[in-house]
């Protein structure tokens, strides 16, 4: 593997706590849970293969994983823990509380992401990506650092099949690191990271 494998960037709603569906249907697999937010109670629904799946792929040393959620800091006590997930880190994402989840046509995380993450390889898992997200990073990919943008749907959450997909494309970029070096180490100028909120898709900032 390589020594600096790409990061693997997690949101919380709509992908490891998916969203109702009409009537309040949620898929079979995920078990309900209640945590304290900041003083307030907050239901959850998670389901106990994601905490597996995820530990066993950052086990395989092709991925670093950290949360990129509006969840922020919380989301390694909260969440993680119920998912027996080790303590990741989280990029600060600034204010959570968005009139838009696009106030600029594109998903509001990803200025503070792509600050964040610089000319580090990243797969991204989001279920609110628009189409200049996907552009953003097609163009990135073109300029030699490798990217991916994973879409779960809402209200089915992370699959297993979305793990898949992240081990096959970590697995690549590996095997190119191997043929090819690493380049300059682009991944070596690891960005800071932070220690380890939530609000409603109605506001627009999961």
């Amino acid at each position: 593997m390589t020594a600096n494998p790409p990061y693997l960037l997690n949101d919380i709603d709509g992908v490891l706590n998916p969203f109702p569906g009409p009537g309040g249907s949620l898929p079979p697999d995920y078990r309900p849970h209640r945590v304290d937010l900041n003083g307030t109670d907050v239901p959850v629904w998670l389901n106990p293969d994601h905490g597996s799946w995820i530990t066993e792929l950052h086990s395989t040393g092709l991925v670093r994983p950290i949360w990129a959620t509006s969840w922020q800091s919380a989301a390694a006590c909260t969440i993680g823990p119920r998912l027996g997930l080790a303590t990741y880190p989280h990029i600060d994402l600034g204010p959570t509380r968005q009139l838009t989840r696009h106030p600029n046509g594109y998903l509001w995380k990803r200025d503070a992401v792509a600050t964040w993450a610089a000319q580090a390889p990243l797969v991204w898992i989001d279920d609110d990506f628009a189409h200049p997200d996907h552009e953003w990073a097609r163009q990135r990919s073109l300029n030699g650092v490798p990217t991916l943008l994973i879409q779960p749907d809402p209200y089915q959450g992370l699959r297993r099949a979305h793990i898949d997909a992240v081990r096959t494309w970590a697995l690549a970029i590996a095997r190119n690191v191997r043929t090819n070096g690493d380049r300059d180490d682009v991944a070596a100028r690891t960005p800071p990271l932070a220690a380890a909120a939530h609000t409603p898709r109605s506001e627009g900032s999961h």
